[in-house]
């Protein structure tokens, strides 16, 4: 593991790195983000207390490049001169600019601690305190009640969620909206009908379910509204 990264989350550079991705699949296996419970951050300005995780090695050359190029042509990305102050910050950047300070790839688990709107890693993920949402450590089962699978079905009418198809009883399966893995219940809420089929093709992935750009989302939850 890179040392930025070590160090960004506040460990020393000799610490075992698969105990410290042992302890955060542990984190992330037992809290969940709150915001995709809620659907807001309920931190607000708080997340911006807490470490960003470094920049990769190819988005820093690539800015590099940037801060070269405008230097040598005089001219900014917006098409506006470049002007003398900007000049020598620029050309400080450029000279003091070391490739290898960068990781060329983050931990998928580390990765998907962070925010996505803002960048920060998420405050749950890393206080993980017993104390960030009761006494005990949120624990939750895969198994799903029958209760709740007969008011999921009910809710859906046998329709499966994904192809929009109906579902022979014999193709039931249940599917965590949030997956189980990053800390989804099993609750109606997070539940819904789904072929066999569909569910193999399914990934844990939270990027099938997280709108692709927050901020339009936002914007487009506003105009609903």
């Amino acid at each position: 593991m890179h040392p930025s990264i070590k160090e960004r989350l506040g460990y020393e550079q000799d610490d075992d790195e698969e105990e410290l991705l042992a302890d955060w699949k542990k984190r992330t296996r037992e809290l969940c983000k709150p915001c995709w419970e809620l659907h807001y951050c309920p931190y607000g300005p708080l997340v911006e207390e807490f470490p960003l995780l470094p920049v990769l090695k190819q988005e820093a050359v690539k800015h590099n490049q940037y801060l070269a190029n405008c230097l040598e042509t005089g001219i900014l990305g917006s098409g506006e001169p470049l002007d003398e102050k900007r000049r020598v910050w620029f050309s400080e950047e450029v000279d003091s600019f070391d490739p290898d300070k960068y990781p060329e790839k983050i931990p998928k688990v580390l990765a998907e601690a962070a925010c996505r709107v803002f960048g920060h890693v998420c405050p749950v993920f890393f206080v993980a305190e017993p104390l960030t949402e009761t006494r005990e450590r949120r624990k939750h089962s895969r198994t799903i009640p029958r209760e709740v699978m007969l008011k999921v079905v009910r809710r859906d009418g046998q329709i499966c969620q994904e192809c929009n198809e109906p579902v022979r009883d014999d193709e039931v399966e249940f599917d965590h909206i949030i997956p189980f893995s990053k800390g989804g219940r099993s609750t109606v809420e997070n539940l819904r009908l789904i072929h066999k089929s569909c569910n193999r093709k399914k990934s844990a992935s939270l990027q099938d379910i997280l709108h692709e750009s927050p901020i339009e989302h936002l914007w487009e939850l506003q105009d609903k509204n």
